[in-house]
């Protein structure tokens, strides 16, 4: 499970923002704390769960997104609800109902979390121009992250292209003088060597890309869409097939080679960017 950690600031309230498997999640708690002190935040929560409404809205999102919601459960809280006697933590709700739209987290960025759709709803109870200015830094959190994966991606791709020159010379001087095609015929050894690199990267050659996403392959080609890992790798598998096609190794030899480099490159890549969006540990814990 990948997770990355990230703070907005909605009036003058440190909110934090979790990103789990590619969905973000918000601090209830954080935000809680815009309208009571923080010793009382968890009381915030509470209260809100307690409506009947909140109920509903929890329940159809966990009905909608979640196939192992326990409805019945489900059923016998909102039956509770808005009586003077019931009472309910986050806690019991997931523990209880299995929700997913929901959790705690002990520790370092400790607290409630929701699902930015369930959250965006507690703003609301917390005080609509909150939610308002939350959607509004929240979605600049987004924009931020958007343009900084943008930047990379461009840098990466302009790179890969820089390394195609390199390839593309060690073919044009070592491969076509050992090939019987003629000028018309010789972008055919530029487009077998680049589907050697397609098919040890992304297990298939443009063709069959082009074959399978007729629509996307109007406008775009296969590295287009890539991501920044696999651009990473192919530039440096350009690099290597260039060096070893100056070495006359043979094609069969060399796709193999290639095949190895990139599956071992995308793992540690991987690995990497696991290690890195995991949350700090906190030393006082």
């Amino acid at each position: 499970m990948s997770r990355k950690t990230s703070s907005i600031l909605v009036q003058d309230v440190p909110v934090t923002v979790m990103s789990i498997d590619q969905r973000d999640y918000i601090s209830l708690t954080d935000m809680a704390k815009a309208r009571t002190d923080a010793g009382r935040a968890a009381d915030v929560i509470k209260n809100w769960l307690r409506a009947r409404s909140t109920l509903e809205f929890l329940g159809t999102w966990e009905i909608m997104y979640n196939p192992d919601f326990k409805v019945v459960e489900f059923d016998h809280f909102k039956s509770e609800a808005g009586l003077h006697t019931f009472t309910l933590s986050a806690k019991e709700w997931i523990e209880s109902t299995h929700a997913i739209g929901m959790y705690v987290q002990a520790g370092r960025y400790g607290g409630t979390y929701a699902h930015k759709d369930i959250a965006f709803e507690f703003g609301s109870a917390i005080s609509p121009i909150f939610k308002l200015y939350l959607l509004k830094e929240y979605q600049r959190l987004k924009d931020e992250e958007n343009d900084r994966l943008k930047l990379e991606w461009d840098a990466k791709r302009f790179l890969s292209k820089n390394n195609y020159l390199i390839h593309t010379d060690a073919i044009k001087n070592y491969v076509l003088p050992r090939s019987n095609h003629s000028k018309s015929t010789e972008w055919l050894v530029y487009a077998d060597e680049a589907d050697l690199l397609n098919v040890a990267l992304f297990g298939c050659t443009a063709k069959e890309w082009r074959d399978a996403n007729p629509v996307l392959a109007a406008k775009q080609n296969i590295r287009d869409f890539a991501s920044i890992a696999q651009l990473t790798v192919l530039s440096n598998l350009e690099t290597h097939n260039a060096e070893m096609i100056k070495q006359g190794i043979d094609k069969a030899e060399r796709f193999d080679r290639l095949k190895q480099i990139a599956e071992y490159q995308l793992r540690v890549l991987t690995e990497a960017e696991a290690i890195q969006k995991l949350p700090k540990r906190n030393d006082n814990e």
